[in-house]
C-alpha cells in the first residue's frame, strides 16, 4: 500500500499537493487513529484526492504501528505524478509514502513546568478554502519556525494578516478565561488539530464552557491560563510568552490535562 520510491513528477514534490498526518504511537497504537483517519479523508475530499479503502489504510497503519513500537508515524498523501503545470491530471494515481521515526514520545509530567512562547512577526495568509486542512504546503510555518534558535524556547505564536490569534507553528492554543475554554475558529487558516478535536471533547465531558472565535493577541495575555496541543506532546501548559507576559499556577489545566491523558 505504501510506496518506497518518489516520481520526480510527482505533484506533491512540485506544488504541495497533497496532505499528511503525523501520528504518534505509543505501545505499538497509534494515538487517536480514527481522529487521523476522519481528518485525513475529510481533507482528501476537499481536494478531490481518492483515497484507499480506509479500512484496509487503518489495518496497514496498525500494523505499522506495531513493528514501530514508539515513536512516530507520518503518512504523507499526493495526488500523484502529472505532467508540467497546475491542472490537476484526470488519470492521477495517489501516492502513499509512510516515515517510520523510532522515538522516546514525551510522558504526562514531561510538560509540567510549562513551556516558553515567542510571538511571531510571520503573519498567516487567510485561505477559507484550505483552512483546517493538514495539506503540504508549510512554508509560512517554515518561515515562522526560523524566526529563533533559542533553545528555550519551545513554540511560536501566529497571528493572521487581520492580527487575530490563529495557533503556534506545530500546535494549537487554548487559553482558560474565568473557568472557560477560549480557542482561535480556524474556518480562515491554520491547522484543525487531533488533539485539539479530543481536548474539545474532553471539555465536554467535564461540562466545561468552550468558545471557539474570533481572539486577538490582548485575550493571550488577559487569560488565566495558557496552553497548547498537538499529537506528539498532547498538551503543554505555557509558562510565559516571551516578552509580553508570564503566567503562574491554575488549576483547570491540570485538571484537563490529567482527564486527557487517562483518555488516550
Amino acid at each position: 500500500m505504501f510506496s518506497t520510491t518518489l516520481s520526480l513528477s510527482d505533484r506533491g514534490l512540485h506544488y504541495g499537493d497533497g496532505l499528511f498526518e503525523t501520528m504518534a504511537v505509543m505501545a505499538g497504537q497509534v494515538r487517536l487513529l480514527p481522529r487521523h483517519l476522519h481528518r485525513l479523508a475529510h481533507g482528501a475530499a476537499r481536494l478531490a484526492i481518492p483515497l484507499p479503502d480506509l479500512s484496509a489504510l487503518e489495518a496497514a497503519l496498525q500494523e505499522a504501528a506495531q513493528a514501530l513500537g514508539e515513536g512516530v508515524l507520518k503518512l504523507i498523501v499526493t495526488r500523484g505524478s502529472g505532467g508540467r503545470g497546475y491542472a490537476p491530471p484526470e488519470d492521477a494515481e495517489p501516492m502513499l509514502i509512510l516515515l517510520r521515526y523510532p522515538q522516546k514520545l514525551p510522558r504526562p509530567d514531561d510538560a509540567q513546568a510549562g513551556i516558553v512562547l515567542r510571538l511571531c512577526t510571520l503573519r498567516l495568509a487567510r485561505q477559507p478554502v484550505l483552512a483546517g486542512m493538514k495539506h503540504l504546503n508549510r512554508l509560512e510555518y517554515v518561515l515562522a519556525r526560523a524566526e529563533w534558535r533559542e533553545p528555550e524556547i519551545a513554540e511560536g505564536l501566529l497571528l493572521d494578516t487581520q492580527d487575530e490569534l490563529i495557533e503556534a507553528v506545530t500546535s494549537n492554543i487554548f487559553l482558560v478565561q474565568a473557568g472557560r475554554l477560549r480557542t482561535p475558529c480556524l474556518d480562515q487558516c491554520g491547522v484543525a488539530g487531533v488533539m485539539r478535536a479530543e481536548v474539545l471533547a474532553c471539555a465536554e465531558r467535564l461540562g466545561l464552557e468552550v468558545e471557539e472565535g474570533r481572539l486577538h493577541l490582548d485575550d493571550v495575555l488577559a487569560a488565566d491560563e495558557v496552553f497548547l496541543t498537538n499529537s506528539l506532546h498532547v498538551m503543554r501548559p505555557v509558562r510565559a510568552l516571551h516578552g509580553y507576559r508570564e503566567w503562574v499556577g491554575g488549576t483547570l489545566v491540570p485538571r484537563l490535562q490529567q482527564t486527557l491523558w487517562s483518555a488516550l
